[in-house]
């Protein structure tokens, strides 16, 4: 799928976007904003720009254009691939070619001036459990001698989440309230959240449809993933540990689940492929429904991973972002395509637009934690922060903000924009 959108050497007429730190020609990402005072449409980040692909759908193929009314991504990500591979390939000729400007200018607008969408109607969302350092540093603060339960390694954990309160970057996070009951209280009270979270994670947005019943073969699964987006599964950790057991998370995690609002197409993401990193010696194999060579070969992204946290008093002081977290997004056990497989795997039916999350992604080093849980380590460690201020879990007026930049030598990097939030408190 390497072709010639790809070229390190290509360069477009948009002032600005060859040095553009997320969004240069090679990205071309797809979305749905608003200019100042008027309604909403699908586009693609070039630069600082978003440009208009609706106004502009008698220069982009007939396929695609009534897909391309729609002020949702939905109905394109219903066509086949190789019908978004066209429309990636005729914006790029329309952004690169300086003899098509003058039809193409005037249906830019500057991305300071848009609002950004949901980019899809979101039917379904499921977060997976993907990580496995994550995964292994939560069961540690709670089973120290066997961390991970004994399904993780033969199954991809995952569970229906609230697509409801799935919000695009910018949108407050107002302080949840719960049940809370800590080890020594005699009974549960209702109050706000006091161990407040983020998680980093990537999503990831479905294409096609399989029917009922039928499942998505694993040398399939790439075909139905049209792009990906950062994800923040923001989380209260105190609400979390009273009410998960038996059935897992709910008030705990339902209250905003936030992400990038540009689709980092599969297209795009093409030159990123790296091998699955291989499994520990003594690991079991996948099953065989979960296994496919090419897969392994070519199943992981190499996508740079940071979190970085401002604070109020670091706002007012005029202090910098601080980083909490860097990663990569390779520190998964399963890949995106053994996610989608599984997830059919019992005829499990994806519509376009499902969202799929890879779990918190946390790296093995200090500092690669995707959570303050593991940060703090369970809140027992505070993290130091400028201005003399420290945080085992966030407070209000904390803002999270979310990046990633995908990377391979000889290839243009291209990044997912941000994906960030403020805390504001309860109410």
């Amino acid at each position: 799928m390497i072709d010639h959108t790809h070229d390190a050497a290509a360069s477009t007429w948009v002032a600005g976007a060859d040095a553009h730190e997320h969004f240069p020609v090679q990205n071309l990402p797809l979305g749905i904003f608003s200019p100042v005072d008027s309604t909403p449409r699908i586009g693609t980040a070039i630069g600082d720009w978003c440009l208009d692909l609706a106004a502009l759908a008698s220069l982009l193929p007939e396929t695609t254009r009534s897909a391309l009314a729609v002020p949702l991504l939905n109905a394109l990500f219903a066509l086949p691939p190789q019908e978004r591979l066209a429309l990636r390939h005729a914006i790029f000729a329309l952004l690169t070619d300086a003899s098509r400007r003058g039809e193409v200018e005037p249906h830019l607008h500057r991305a300071a001036d848009c609002a950004l969408h949901l980019p899809f109607q979101i039917g379904d969302y499921t977060d997976f459990y993907v990580g496995i350092h994550h995964a292994t540093n939560i069961g540690r603060l709670f089973r120290p001698d066997n961390p991970l339960l004994p399904n993780y390694k033969h199954v991809p954990i995952g569970y229906h989440g609230r697509a409801s309160s799935v919000r695009p970057s910018g949108t407050p996070l107002v302080r949840p309230k719960g049940q809370l009951k800590g080890p020594n209280d005699a009974a549960p009270r209702f109050t706000p959240s006091q161990r407040l979270d983020f998680e980093l994670e990537l999503g990831a947005w479905i294409a096609g449809e399989n029917d009922l019943g039928a499942s998505v073969p694993i040398g399939q699964a790439w075909d139905r993933i049209g792009g990906l987006c950062l994800l923040n599964d923001w989380s209260a950790r105190d609400i979390q540990a009273w009410e998960y057991q038996p059935l897992g998370p709910f008030l705990a995690k339902n209250f905003l689940s936030s992400v990038s609002p540009w689709v980092i197409t599969r297209e795009a993401l093409a030159p990123f492929h790296v091998p699955q990193p291989p499994r520990p010696e003594g690991d079991p194999a996948p099953l065989d429904y979960l296994t496919d060579e090419a897969d392994q070969q070519c199943g992981a992204l190499a996508v740079r991973l940071a979190v970085t946290l401002s604070t109020r008093s670091m706002r007012d002081a005029g202090l910098p972002p601080v980083t909490l977290s860097q990663g990569s997004a390779t520190a998964m056990y399963w890949t995106l395509a053994q996610m989608v497989t599984h997830h059919t795997s019992n005829g499990c039916n994806l519509a376009p637009g499902d969202l799929l999350g890879t779990g918190t992604i946390s790296g093995t080093t200090r500092g690669s934690e995707g959570s303050l849980m593991e940060l703090s380590r369970g809140g027992t460690e505070p993290v130091t922060l400028p201005g003399g201020e420290s945080r085992t879990f966030l407070e209000d007026g904390d803002e999270l903000v979310l990046s990633a930049t995908a990377e391979q030598p000889g290839y243009r990097a291209i990044g997912f924009g941000l994906c960030a939030g403020v805390v504001e408190p309860a109410r």
